[in-house]
């Protein structure tokens, strides 16, 4: 039995994967994203990329359901309808992309995403304003959605390019996490829907995936703590000074691996 949730793996591989999951979910409670993201740089040290990507749909999933909905469905449902063009964008684009995810190489879409994200968020922390113009608001929408989607379907990580939409559109604290729940929600979704159709996600591998829910639930909770705890400004700040160790982390690993 006990098998059905390792897949295989040693007991310290294991208990590594849960163990970085609990951070995981931690930062996910107290920013509101970064766990695909800590998960897949995490999870290329010492996993199979198959079961990596595999591994943290599940949790992704979960987190996301109590994330979104934490202010209730109606808020949800409102932010789902503000961020639709975002939305419908990830979703096609995810469904568009995850048969490609075995064939796009990972230093190529780590480097197309980690160096931009690495530079906007590092300008914004410096005091820049790269807020979006709002006549042209709807097509950065549609656009980041797209790249957002893209990326998504071959590497499980969609959350930047929101990430940088809702900074520069300058939404407030709570727009910004309930944002990310509906998005991530949604597209993890379609995410466990697209592989569940190229056989990725199978009973060996969303076995370890549910396994993972456990510990990631446990460490967004604790993370709500820190959440609820940080003012406007001081969770504008940690968000940036988090994406731009996000790129950074994701060009060392384009450039020099695991």
């Amino acid at each position: 039995m006990i098998e059905f949730f390792t897949a295989g793996l040693s007991l310290q591989a294991f208990a590594a994967a849960l163990a970085l999951t609990l951070f995981a979910g931690f930062v996910k409670g107290a920013v509101g994203f970064a766990m695909p993201l800590i998960l897949v740089s995490g999870f290329a040290i010492f996993l199979p990329k198959e079961l990596a990507l595999a591994g943290l749909i599940l949790p992704t999933l979960i987190t996301n359901i109590s994330q979104a909905f934490r202010q209730g469905a109606g808020p949800a449902k409102a932010t789902a309808i503000t961020y639709r063009r975002f939305l419908i964008g990830t979703v096609a684009c995810i469904a568009l992309s995850a048969p490609f995810a075995d064939d796009i190489p990972r230093t190529l879409y780590l480097l197309l995403l980690g160096i931009p994200i690495t530079i906007f968020a590092g300008l914004q922390l410096m005091g820049r304003s790269l807020a979006i113009q709002l006549h042209h608001q709807n097509r950065a929408e549609w656009g980041l959605g797209v790249v957002g989607g893209l990326y998504g379907g071959i590497s499980g990580i969609w959350g930047p390019p929101l990430l940088v939409f809702l900074l520069s559109t300058g939404a407030d604290k709570l727009q910004m996490i309930r944002a990310q729940g509906v998005v991530f929600l949604i597209g993890a979704v379609a995410l466990l829907a697209s592989h569940l159709g190229t056989g990725l996600a199978n009973a060996q591998t969303l076995g370890f995936s549910a396994a993972l829910c456990v510990p990631a639930l446990a460490g967004l909770y604790a993370g709500y703590l820190v959440q609820d705890r940080l003012d406007q400004q001081r969770f504008r700040r940690w968000t940036q000074g988090l994406l731009v160790l996000t790129g950074l982390n994701m060009v060392r690993l384009a450039l020099f691996g695991p």
